[in-house]
């Protein structure tokens, strides 16, 4: 296996999950996770191990999501409300889809943060992708935590 087979194997679910983060679409976060490794393919020689290669990864991801959110700003849309059956025993399928309904619902700095979190990346490593001191990341995780557990209390997903 070459070393980029091992990475991708390794990072792309990953990578996969935080797109979805930002998309909540699942042919979206696809197209979204094959441009970031196309880009990790051509540029993998010149990754020199000043961080963690998933660092650099993440932030070829988020680079890519957010570029995309800027794409489909220029393009007016309109999205159909998503309502969850509340009459019946959620499944996790619907109970993730509500996750990820609420993070995108979140700003693009706090959509980032929560996607690595979700992916269990330690608090400097995501300080250092997003560009933002540890202390001011730990605070931000902290709220953004707050807002997410208020929508899913708002929405009865808490039971």
């Amino acid at each position: 296996m070459t070393d980029f087979e091992e990475i991708y194997s390794k990072h792309s679910p990953q990578i996969y999950r935080v797109c979805m983060g930002y998309f909540n679409d699942a042919d979206q976060a696809k197209d979204i996770t094959q441009e970031t490794f196309i880009s990790v393919w051509k540029n993998l020689d010149t990754f020199r191990n000043q961080s963690h290669i998933s660092t650099w990864i993440f932030r070829i991801a988020t680079n890519n999501c957010l570029r995309a959110l800027e794409k489909s700003k220029r393009v007016v849309t309109t999205e159909l409300p998503l309502n969850l059956p509340a009459v019946h025993e959620e499944t996790q399928e619907e109970k993730l889809a509500f996750l990820y309904q609420c993070i995108n619902e979140l700003e693009e700095t706090e959509r980032i943060i929560i996607s690595l979190v979700l992916e269990d990346l330690p608090q400097a490593e995501i300080a250092e992708i997003v560009g933002l001191t540890p202390g001011n990341t730990r605070v931000k995780i902290h709220r953004i935590k707050e807002k997410l557990a208020i929508k899913f209390k708002t929405n009865g997903q808490f039971r």
